[in-house]
């Protein structure tokens, strides 16, 4: 095969065999190492975060929406919540809330749902503005990580037939690095008997072959992971997706939420004659002085 261009922060969407199988194969560097960056997260909870960021790209890439798609984890274990978001245009921001009392006893184990988050829900939700019915689905968070939870939701809907894997690591260099895998049969497609569902489960067992350390090296170019695991059935790459992480956060939007605040809320707010407000996801802040939070209520 000829010399390949090694490509990070895309999403590369790949058909298998004659059958309708679709998947998609992620590969974060860049972006979940800027993301995991913006805050001094514990080494577990931005594994669990980076998580959460692959699994949140991977599901957005395989849905048709013009808006925000967002995985939120909610649970009454040490990490109390996690907030990831992938716009239409494939900027990606996240982040998690953590007790660092209730970490620090936590029992770090291969389990870290139940160790971390807790019993509580994992949920998905697309919302492409106020002309547009705003969709969720809502699944406990059962399981042992959250691959777990989604096979638990993909099994609860009778549209997604999927299975998909996923993996974060922080390198040696201490830069983090993210992928994911998903394959994903279309309901009714291949009705073609016992050889349409045989392609399904030969997709299956050869995706389960790769390893984390597949998904993650950023030697490894992602068109050539996916024939050295597909080959055999034929597979088809298309062009892949480029993803950014980007916040939303701006200092309009911040106005605008701080003009809507009864003004003995804005006054709760005064520190040392300012008003400092810090976006959770990125960390920016935003100083309002003197003059400018009197124009507020103006």
């Amino acid at each position: 095969m000829p010399p390949t261009l090694i490509e990070d922060d895309i999403v590369l969407p790949f058909a298998v065999g004659e059958t309708r199988l679709k998947g998609r194969l992620v590969r974060l560097g860049p972006v979940l190492d800027t993301i995991l960056g913006q805050h001094p997260y514990p080494e577990p909870v931005a594994t669990m975060l980076g998580q959460a960021i692959v699994l949140a790209v991977t599901l957005a890439r395989a849905l048709k929406y013009d808006g925000i798609f967002t995985v939120q984890t909610k649970g009454d274990g040490p990490v109390r919540l996690i907030v990831v978001d992938v716009s239409a245009a494939g900027h990606v921001r996240g982040y998690a809330q953590s007790d660092a009392a209730r970490l620090a006893k936590a029992a770090l184990t291969r389990a870290p749902v139940p160790a971390l988050l807790g019993a509580g829900y994992l949920a998905f939700t697309v919302d492409q503005g106020e002309d547009s019915p705003r969709y969720q689905g809502l699944v406990e968070l059962v399981g042992a990580t959250l691959v777990d939870c989604a096979h638990h939701y993909f099994r609860q809907s009778e549209q997604i037939d999927a299975v998909m894997k996923l993996a974060v690591e922080r390198g040696a260099d201490g830069h983090w690095r993210g992928g994911g895998l998903m394959i994903e049969r279309i309901p009714d497609a291949g009705r073609v008997g016992d050889a349409g569902e045989e392609m399904w489960r030969n997709a299956v067992i050869l995706m389960s072959s790769c390893g984390d350390a597949e998904l993650t090296d950023a030697a490894l170019p992602p068109d050539r992971l996916l024939y050295r695991l597909f080959h055999e059935a034929g597979v088809r790459a298309q062009q892949p997706r480029r993803l950014v992480a980007r916040c939303r956060c701006s200092r309009e939007r911040v106005e605008r939420v701080l003009r809507a605040l009864p003004p003995d809320d804005l006054n709760d707010m005064i520190v040392d004659g300012r008003i400092s407000v810090t976006c959770e996801f990125c960390s920016a802040t935003y100083d309002f002085d003197d003059a400018a939070r009197r124009a507020l209520v103006e």
